[in-house]
């Protein structure tokens, strides 16, 4: 049976193109939102679907209304290439039923994947996902005539939404110069046709389309965005903006071209949002992202929610509470008040805004949360290795005992748990530097990919170096 390969993540399922990703599992994934939304949600406020640049993206979207539309479900399919935040902000604002978007986000141009969107207009929680999953490979009754399939532009609303969100008159004024790139995915021009019709001087690379991400995966971190970092230079730009393959992710560059990693991005955001802005509720972040906001949020008397990693755990607290911004590791980071979804581009905008404010470039910023909040320095790795290395190594990690001087020879001082190994070691250069960040190194066994990634923070870049290559001999047993 098809549906037997097919596995939802932590955001959807995903899979290689003619491998697993076929017209027919296609169809058995589909056929499983169909019978979910039937037995889970008002099957006649309709279905959204959306899909990016990939290859073969808008047949398989077309493909997934069909079957949908056979259950009597009426769909509103996107009329053109359609950035995952806007397909969710299409969804909420239309009232539909819930969502599906063709994507596999920064996954290598050979991946393809469903993403599927809840009526709110984010992820589908993990009861929503498991759901889903349950109702794979189960007849749905088709009637004999299908429900409309109607062709519309998510767009318009969705930009209006994102531009009365920044203060473009505030960045139109600014002086400011950016680079900005698409990684040829759905973002397309979206972010220089903004700043072309409020008069921000900016130079555009890679948002023309192209399925083959030639020379890149469309993940908006190095060394995928290096040519994003020479251009800034290349035409003594402010810094550079980037979005992902599906636009719901961000990443930049500074004005010297070097990578500006989304912790700090997160935090230049936080800090702002916190300082300029005042909006109430708590913060949250991923397992694995740095403990700078930590320091940000306590300075702020807000609260910080440390949870698992994948967005959909963002978004299951903001709709239980109040939260003013949350994200993760990837560069998701999302606002409760615009929706409980990740967005690329309008964070791309808020960067700017931010700087439009502060009268600074992205680098200055950067350097003074350094200087506020202690040097946090960070690096990952991700490792392709057989599932039984993958899953041996986590098992070695987790009989780790505390002391133990595994990693570049820094004692252990305690281990969490809460999605993958995080080892906080005790790390001798903290002792010579101001209110130095704390060390830690996280070992997190994908759950769907013979994939392993090693992520660590430190208060050096020289100390983040070891440490990774420590996580990798450890990792490899070598």
């Amino acid at each position: 049976m098809p549906h037997l390969q097919i596995k939802f993540g932590t955001d959807g399922w995903r899979a290689v193109l003619a491998d697993d990703f076929t017209f027919a599992n296609v169809r058995v994934v589909a056929a499983a939102i169909a019978a979910y939304v039937h037995t889970s949600e008002d099957p006649s406020n309709g279905l959204c679907i959306g899909y990016d640049t990939r290859f073969c993206s808008k047949a398989f979207a077309r493909t997934c209304a069909e079957v949908v539309a056979a259950t009597g479900i009426r769909v509103m399919l996107a009329n053109a290439i359609t950035p995952t935040p806007a397909l969710s902000f299409g969804v909420r604002e239309r009232g539909a039923a819930g969502g599906i978007m063709i994507t596999s986000s920064h996954n290598p141009p050979q991946w393809n994947g469903v993403k599927y969107k809840a009526w709110y207009g984010g992820s589908g929680r993990p009861s929503i996902i498991a759901a889903i999953e349950a109702c794979l490979g189960q007849d749905v009754p088709h009637l004999a005539k299908p429900a409309q399939i109607e062709e519309v532009d998510f767009l318009p609303t969705y930009l209006k939404a994102i531009e009365s969100f920044a203060d473009l008159d505030l960045i139109s004024k600014s002086g400011m110069k950016f680079a900005i790139d698409s990684m040829y995915g759905a973002g397309g021009t979206i972010l220089s046709d903004i700043f072309t019709r409020i008069g921000v001087d900016h130079v555009q690379i890679r948002g023309n389309v192209d399925p083959l991400f030639p020379g890149i995966n469309p993940e908006p971190i190095e060394p995928n965005i290096r040519a994003l970092g020479e251009a800034a230079v290349a035409h003594k730009c402010d810094a550079g903006l980037c979005t992902d393959g599906d636009a719901d992710r961000i990443g930049a560059t500074d004005e010297h071209g070097a990578f500006v990693d989304p912790h700090k991005i997160f935090s230049v955001l936080l800090s702002w949002v916190l300082t300029r802005k005042g909006w109430p509720g708590a913060v949250t972040r991923a397992f694995n992202t740095t403990k700078m906001l930590d320091r940000i949020a306590a300075k702020h008397g807000r609260e910080l929610i440390e949870h698992g990693i994948g967005f959909k755990y963002v978004c299951d607290l903001m709709l239980e509470r109040e939260i003013v911004m949350g994200g993760e590791e990837s560069g998701g980071i999302g606002f409760q008040r615009h929706l409980p979804e990740r967005d690329g581009l309008l964070n791309a905008l808020l960067l700017a805004n931010v700087m439009a404010e502060e009268k600074k470039t992205l680098g200055q910023l950067v350097a003074d949360l350094q200087a506020e909040y202690g040097e946090h320095q960070y690096g990952r790795i991700d490792l392709t290795i057989p599932d039984d290395v993958k899953n041996g190594a986590i098992a070695r990690a987790k009989a780790l005992k505390t002391g133990d001087p595994v990693f570049a020879g820094m004692p252990i001082l305690r281990q969490e748990n809460l999605d993958g190994v995080k080892f906080y070691l005790d790390n001798p250069e903290a002792a010579t530097k101001p209110n130095a960040a704390e060390t830690w190194i996280l070992l997190r066994a994908s759950g769907t990919e013979p994939l392993m990634r090693i992520y660590t923070e430190s208060c050096s870049k020289a100390a983040v170096a070891k440490l990774l290559e420590a996580g990798r001999s450890f990792a490899l047993n070598t």
